[in-house]
């Protein structure tokens, strides 16, 4: 799963310049603390000539001494933690801040590439600008039950519109929330406008934000690298590979409108080898469609729908059509 020298550089270069933007703010930080306090400067002189104590008396064997001295050391740095504290700065204001503390803005851990050095590859083979400005606007902080009405019942879930998404979002949340320790897969179903797209963004934030690798493509992106890579159809196979393997192997996909392409056989095939292989590496899905379960059932091969129905949790999102309802509150 190469990338192209260029691209793989571009990602060590932000690593180089994520370092140096931590050194240049710890800097300021200290700046700012030590401007504040002053005594933490005579405190760090302590520290310091007391490890140099230390090492000497280390390579002289003298062990009581070198024991009083480390001890000297920790109730110094408990009187730093002090000072801080009472200045009103977190414990570990004075430390480096790191935008990821799992590999600290190295992008390895040990010899292996580390979860966001993943999705940083994710987002170039996937050009994910679009998907990360979505999530920006549409997240579970902008979300509102405003739009789903509680004067009816649904006939299928026997819930009004406002009950019902409020039990989808929860699942969803569950999804999420143990994302880590329990394997699942979604079906989120519904008409046109209901919010699926919107919840579908929602998951992708919450678990990107957490460094999970997500991929979010509509079905007809999907379907399109599909064929590339089947048919060899394309220029660059060594980009159509690597963007097979992440569909396959990335943390969580989400296929976005299943439905909406022309279908066949060739993508009910290549829809079947994908969630099923995905199963089989215990690799969450995500579908949402405009389909109901019994389109689905029809418009798809049997394999694909008993793959679905034994190993998603269906979630039906039932209203009335969300875009409209805001162009009317617009005029």
């Amino acid at each position: 799963m190469a990338l192209k020298n260029y691209q793989y550089n571009t990602i060590l270069r932000e690593y180089d310049n994520r370092r140096l933007q931590n050194q240049h703010e710890l800097k300021k930080r200290k700046e700012e603390v030590y401007a504040k306090i002053p005594e933490l400067t005579l405190i760090d002189e302590e520290i310091i000539n007391g490890s140099i104590q230390s090492a000497k008396l280390s390579l002289s064997g003298n062990e009581d001494a070198l024991k009083h001295l480390k001890e000297r050391n920790e109730v110094l740095s408990m009187k730093k933690q002090e000072l801080l504290s009472k200045a009103g700065y977190p414990n570990h204001y004075l430390n480096l801040w790191y935008a990821c503390p799992d590999c600290m803005d190295t992008g390895y851990i040990g010899n292996e590439k580390c979860h966001c050095f993943k999705q940083a590859i994710v987002d170039i083979l996937y050009h994910q600008s679009n998907v990360r400005d979505s999530v920006q606007y549409e997240n579970f902080s902008t979300f509102s039950y405003d739009y789903y009405t509680n004067d009816y019942y649904d006939e299928a879930t026997k819930l009004t519109p406002l009950e019902n998404i409020k039990r989808v979002v929860t699942e969803i949340k569950k999804f999420i929330n143990h994302f880590d320790t329990s394997y699942q897969n979604l079906l989120i179903y519904g008409n046109t406008g209901v919010g699926k797209t919107f919840l579908t963004n929602c998951i992708a934030k919450e678990l990107m934000d957490n460094a999970h690798t997500v991929i979010y493509l509509t079905s007809f992106q999907l379907f399109e690298i599909l064929e590339k890579y089947k048919f060899n159809s394309a220029e660059d196979m060594d980009d159509i590979r690597n963007q097979f393997d992440y569909i396959l192997d990335c943390d969580l996909l989400i296929i976005d409108d299943i439905g909406t392409e022309m279908n066949n056989t060739f993508i009910n095939s290549q829809l079947y080898q994908c969630i099923n292989e995905r199963h089989l590496r215990q690799k969450s899905t995500v579908i949402s469609t405009n389909l109901s379960f019994e389109q689905l059932k029809t418009n798809y091969s049997e394999r694909i729908f008993s793959r679905i129905s034994s190993n998603y949790l269906l979630l039906k999102i039932v209203g009335d059509d969300i875009r409209l309802q805001k162009l009317l509150k617009k005029h």
